[in-house]
């Protein structure tokens, strides 16, 4: 696959979920709406197994859509991030998964709201109105995506993947390749998430030390040290109003 096609796998993979969410109710109309009959026959006709190919090309890309469209979000950080808290108060499965990735989803909608904003205003809205065609309307789609990606990610790993897909470097920012972009973006992503968790790890890693050092002060070594410092641990994050504070930290981070 080009990189042309593979342009075109993520711009088209974008515009149509963002369009899918972003059509608004349309008048009915008198004709019946057409079935859709999916079957496998024999064929003697070129033409009709490139049509079923294609088909199936775009049955493919959208399953992997929701899976490119997260790489692409700031869905990334927040979720690491949010682990990385569950793992420093090391409360197992509390909060569970299902809370986390719903909290990250949200935050995430929020966070890339005014990006989806833009892409409706530039893009959606033209071509649902018929004011403009689907290659511009693609165009414009991927435009805000690659601002909000290159306001995160680092020079140094955008270097890093044009070097080894031997890009010619662009006249400007918005002609890069999203097959260049996003897993430089993905990195940077997850530097930055590993960042906020060693913090997040610090103050938590002194309450173990303290613990673990009384207990070994007092002769209690078969005393699990977790099992004292877990409260402790616990009382601190609701004091400093933890959930407040992280939140707030990782949607000022996308400022």
């Amino acid at each position: 696959m080009n990189k042309k096609v593979l342009l075109k796998v993520f711009a088209l993979s974008v515009f149509l979920i963002l369009l899918i969410f972003s059509l608004r109710a349309v008048p009915a109309y008198a004709d019946p709406v057409p079935g859709i009959d999916l079957q496998i026959t024999s064929t003697d006709s070129p033409e009709e197994v490139v049509d079923s190919l294609k088909l199936l090309t775009v049955l493919t890309v959208l399953a992997l859509a929701p899976a490119i469209l997260i790489m692409m979000t700031s869905f990334t950080r927040i979720i690491v991030v949010l682990s990385f808290v569950r793992s420093a108060l090391a409360t197992q499965q509390t909060p569970p998964n299902q809370v986390l990735i719903g909290l990250a989803l949200f935050l995430t909608f929020f966070t890339m709201a005014p990006t989806y904003e833009e892409i409706n205003r530039e893009a959606i809205q033209p071509y649902i109105a018929g004011q403009m065609a689907q290659e511009e309307a693609l165009d414009n789609a991927a435009g805000p995506i690659k601002k909000f990606m290159l306001k995160q990610t680092r020079e140094k790993d955008l270097a890093l993947f044009m070097e080894m897909s031997n890009s010619e470097r662009p006249e400007n920012q918005q002609n890069l390749a999203l097959n260049v972009l996003v897993p430089a973006f993905t990195v940077s992503e997850l530097k930055t998430a590993f960042q906020i968790g060693f913090y997040i790890y610090l103050p938590f890693l002194v309450i173990d030390i303290v613990v673990a050092s009384t207990l070994m002060s007092m002769g209690m070594f078969m005393l699990p040290p977790i099992i004292i410092s877990l409260p402790f641990k616990i009382l601190l994050f609701v004091m400093t109003d933890g959930w407040f504070l992280i939140t707030k930290s990782l949607l000022e981070s996308y400022l």
